[in-house]
C-alpha cells in the first residue's frame, strides 16, 4: 500500500470514517468514477491501495475542481503561494481575502484552501450569486499549509482526469466493468441540516431522481455502482430495488454540540456482497 494522500480540504459529509464500509466487498474494476468529488476520500483510499488504473474525477463546483487542478499541476507554486503572510489566521485578513475577486488559478486554489481551513465549521457555502458566505471560525492554529499531504494528493492525481459539471458527465465515460462512486449533498434529515449549498442552486429532491436514473442507466450498462445518502424515505423508496445497508456515521456539522453524533446513513450498491468463506459453509451445515 502506498502513503495515503488524505483530503486537503474539509467537506461536509466527508466519507473517511465510512472507509471501511465503502471499501468491503469491493468487485475488481476497470477504471474509477467519481462525479461528487467532495474531498474525495474514498479516491484517495483505492489510489493508495493501488486498486485505480486511471480516475475521472469530477464536481459542480468550480472553485474546488480548481483546486484539484492546481494541486496536480501546480502544487509547489501552491505551497509557496498558502506560505505567504497574507494567509494568516486573522478575522481581517479572512474577510479581505473572503471578498477578494480577480486572481491566477494558483491564488484562487490558495484562497479556496485557506477558507476553508479558517471559515466556520470548514463549511464551504455560496450565496444566490455564488459568494462564499461563511463567517470566519476562530480557530486558534488551523493547519492551513499541510505540504506532506499535499505532495502525496498531487502524486495521487497524476494519471486521472478532471471535470467540473454536472454529475450526469459520468455518462460519457464509463464503461462496463468501471466503478462509480455517488456522494452527492445528502437529503436533509431536519429543517436546520440542509447544508446542501455548495453550488449556486442546491441539489433538489428532483436532482436526487435525476441521479437514481443516472444510477440504473450505468447499472444497466454493466457498471458497478456506489452510492452513499443520508437515512431517508426518498433514498429508500428511490434505490428500494438494490436493498440499500444501513450505516452509522458521526456527524460533527451541527452548529450545536449535544446534535453531534451517530445517525444512519445508507450505501446503495448494485452487486451482491461476497459471502465470507466460514459464514458460507456454516450455513451449508446448517441446512442438513
Amino acid at each position: 500500500m502506498l502513503d495515503e494522500a488524505k483530503p486537503f480540504v474539509k467537506w461536509a459529509g466527508g466519507k473517511r470514517q465510512l472507509l471501511d464500509e465503502l471499501t468491503k466487498d469491493l468487485p475488481e474494476f476497470v477504471n474509477y468514477h467519481e462525479p461528487f468529488l467532495g474531498g474525495g476520500a474514498f479516491f484517495f483510499r483505492l489510489e493508495a491501495e493501488e486498486k485505480i488504473a486511471k480516475a475521472y474525477l469530477s464536481d459542480l463546483n468550480e472553485e474546488l475542481i480548481n483546486a484539484y487542478s492546481v494541486v496536480k499541476n501546480d502544487v509547489f507554486e501552491l505551497m509557496s503561494e498558502l506560505s505567504l503572510p497574507k494567509y494568516a489566521n486573522n478575522e481581517t485578513i479572512f474577510y479581505k481575502i473572503r471578498a477578494s475577486k480577480a486572481m491566477n488559478n494558483v491564488e484562487r486554489a490558495a484562497r479556496f484552501i485557506y477558507l476553508n481551513k479558517t471559515a466556520f465549521n470548514g463549511l464551504y457555502r455560496v450565496n444566490s450569486k455564488g459568494e462564499f458566505n461563511v463567517p470566519f471560525g476562530r480557530y486558534e492554529n488551523p493547519k492551513i499549509l499541510d505540504s506532506q499531504n499535499l505532495i502525496l494528493a498531487h502524486r495521487a492525481l497524476q494519471k486521472d482526469e478532471l471535470y467540473c459539471g454536472d454529475f450526469s458527465v459520468v455518462l460519457k465515460n464509463a464503461r462496463k466493468g468501471d466503478l462509480v462512486y455517488f456522494d452527492p449533498p445528502y437529503v436533509p434529515i431536519s429543517r436546520t441540516s440542509n447544508f446542501t449549498d455548495y453550488t449556486r442552486g442546491g441539489f433538489s429532491e428532483t436532482e436526487q431522481e435525476r441521479l437514481m436514473k443516472t444510477y440504473k442507466t450505468l447499472d444497466s450498462r454493466g457498471c458497478y455502482v456506489l452510492l452513499s445518502n443520508s437515512y431517508s424515505d426518498l433514498i429508500s423508496d428511490l434505490y428500494s430495488e438494490y436493498t440499500p445497508e444501513v450505516v452509522y456515521a458521526i456527524r460533527a456539522i451541527n452548529c450545536k454540540g449535544d446534535k453531534r453524533g451517530k445517525i444512519k446513513e445508507l450505501i446503495v450498491r448494485n452487486w451482491e456482497p461476497q459471502i465470507p468463506q466460514r459464514k458460507l459453509v456454516e450455513e451449508v451445515v446448517a441446512s442438513y
